[in-house]
């Protein structure tokens, strides 16, 4: 009826999902979704049209999501130790130290446990890095890019 590819109607039709699902996902205002079509290039009526579209459906958008995410462990808490292996038989003098970590999920009213070892220094290396991705995170340019994202 249109005289237009099959794949161009899937590929507008899985465009418009997405438009929708992460407008919805991030509750983006008014204001903010105009601005994020209007790039597109469309009609003005067009984007009057999207604008109407998501506001009328960005809550149960939202609920259909929210029934459709995964339920992913959250932290209950964590126990650690540090062993060190000061001597073996064959090496009088060495220190080995070891990091040993007991992490206590919650999963669907269930609790699991995961155990973790490490050496020091790859935990401090660890540390490090998510210290370096938090403060990134505090960047404006990042602080758009997940406003945007979310």
């Amino acid at each position: 009826k249109l005289n237009i590819g099959v794949d161009t109607v899937q590929h507008g039709v899985e465009g418009l999902v997405y438009l929708l699902t992460e407008s919805s996902k991030l509750m983006i205002s008014e204001v903010d979704f105009q601005d994020s079509i209007h790039v597109l290039g469309f009609s003005d009526e067009l984007n009057k049209s999207l604008l109407q579209l998501y506001l009328d459906n960005r809550k149960e958008i939202r609920s259909i999501l929210g029934e459709l995410a995964p339920r992913l462990p959250s932290y209950h808490s964590l126990e650690w130790r540090l062993d060190v292996q000061l001597a073996s038989r064959s090496l009088r003098q060495q220190i080995k130290p070891a990091v040993t970590m007991k992490l206590h999920l919650n999963q669907n009213e269930d609790q699991t446990a995961q155990v973790l070892q490490t050496d020091p220094a790859t935990l401090l290396h660890l540390i490090q890095q998510l210290e370096q991705a938090l403060g990134e995170m505090k960047m404006n340019h990042c602080r758009r890019i997940v406003r945007n994202m979310k």
